[in-house]
């Protein structure tokens, strides 16, 4: 008799097909622009394709809409032929500090 063990689910986002939408992938800070297709989409992340043979960076910013000011920084996850997996990297956020002296409070001696 054999033990089985339980295997673990892994739940994905919930990922939204686009039928080979059109996107770019910008490289050297937007100067260069590539074209490609994005195959599905979710939150964290997408699977885009291109239609040529070319060498994508570990890290770029992807555009979904052409022109507009909004780039997603990603960073690919795996790699099959023309097919990429990439995750979208979100940058952390610095906390501010305070700069204003009436907002230190002042403790009674």
């Amino acid at each position: 008799m054999s033990v089985v063990d339980p295997r673990n689910l892994v739940k994905r986002e919930p990922r939204r097909q686009l039928h080979r939408r059109l996107a770019w992938i910008s490289a050297d800070n937007g100067l260069t622009e590539y074209e490609c297709h994005v195959l599905d989409l979710s939150s964290g992340g997408a699977r885009i394709a291109t239609d040529d043979v070319m060498d994508v960076r570990d890290r770029f910013e992807l555009t979904l809409v052409k022109g507009h000011h909004k780039r997603e920084l990603c960073e690919v996850v795996w790699r099959r032929g023309k097919t990429y997996g990439v995750k979208f990297v979100t940058l952390p956020v610095v906390a501010e500090q305070v700069s204003d002296p009436t907002a230190v409070s002042v403790q009674p001696s």
